[in-house]
């Protein structure tokens, strides 16, 4: 095997591992320079350390990562080269180009969690207020959006609904979450109230038959989780609203706003359907994020009006002494 790598350079190795990516392993060419930059740049940095990459270490391939970690490379990035060049190691090893894996026991960089968006509550009453309920798809939106935010649900549990899953008078529905799960999905009266008016003087009106579909496109057959998509991102245009809507935001919102409001994690996470509150805990990160924003921003306010009461107190006695 050394012989292999003796009249072979690296180099050589990784335009061969490209060519069978896409001939092989069916990848685009676009993929393909992806992976040409990131394990070409680290080929570069071992040029640059006279170091040899088919007698490359652990330890030294660590100290490549930290470079990349201390020259401001986001952890995002440097999970996805840290892949990229695994998969080449693991080629080299493959082509008998090395003895064993060289990286092998090498973890990739943990991604940091991103905290879930929020919606205020005036820009999700701004968003509610938006579809025209003189029309049946305005109805139809209304009560589509009071369902996704009031009861948490997902894009895909909702699409999935028949008239027969939802109870107005329990306030509850039946939906089918991921892995096929069914669970009980609890909302409100504006939910309620909403749901009653589309089901009365929306959906008759878009129905064209037998459909069991709950909510019902303009051809009468079941809605799409694209066109939902596409009613939330024109409704929230039309209302102002500056931040990009979708419908896992409204689940995310209706998360954040119960735990605000004093709900309890195991509560939240029966409504929402996680099997772990691992998931669900993220949410009280976000929380406890907004409630240190509302802290500091009241503190600032105290302390902008006790420096402004200060100054007019100062103004006041200067004008007496005037």
């Amino acid at each position: 095997m050394a012989s292999v790598a003796a009249h072979k350079t690296a180099e050589a190795f990784l335009d061969a591992y490209l060519r069978e990516l896409i001939a092989v392993g069916n990848r685009s060419p676009l993929t393909a320079r992806n992976y040409r930059n990131d394990i070409g740049q680290f080929l570069a940095w071992c040029r640059e350390r006279k170091a040899e990459p088919l007698a490359m270490t652990r330890a030294l391939f660590r100290e490549y990562l930290g470079e990349l970690r201390d020259r401001g490379i986001v952890a995002a990035s440097v999970t996805r080269r840290t892949s990229t060049i695994h998969a080449f190691y693991r080629y080299l090893l493959q082509e008998q180009a090395t003895e064993r894996d060289l990286l092998f026991g090498v973890s990739l960089p943990r991604r940091p969690k991103r905290l879930p968006k929020v919606l205020d509550h005036g820009v999700i009453a701004a968003l509610l207020a938006a579809p025209d309920l003189s029309t049946p798809q305005g109805l139809r939106d209304r009560a589509i959006f009071e369902l996704l935010y009031g009861g948490g649900l997902r894009i895909s549990e909702l699409v999935a609904l028949d008239v027969g899953s939802i109870d107005l008078g329990e306030a509850a529905a039946i939906v089918r979450g991921k892995g096929s799960k069914e669970r009980l999905v609890l909302f409100g009266e504006p939910a309620v109230a909403a749901l009653e008016a589309y089901r009365r003087d929306g959906r008759p009106r878009l129905a064209k038959g037998a459909e069991a579909a709950l909510f019902l496109n303009r051809l009468g057959t079941r809605l799409t989780a694209r066109s939902v998509q596409a009613a939330i991102k024109q409704h929230a245009l039309a209302a102002g609203i500056a931040q990009d809507v979708h419908p896992h935001l409204l689940r995310h919102s209706f998360a954040t706003h119960l735990l605000d409001g004093g709900a309890g994690l195991r509560t939240v996470q029966d409504l929402l359907g996680h099997s772990s509150p691992n998931t669900t805990q993220i949410y009280t990160h976000v929380s406890q994020a907004r409630q240190a924003q509302v802290t500091e921003a009241a503190w600032t306010r105290i302390a902008e009006d006790a420096l402004g009461g200060g100054r007019r107190e100062r103004r006041r006695r200067d004008a007496a002494s005037a």
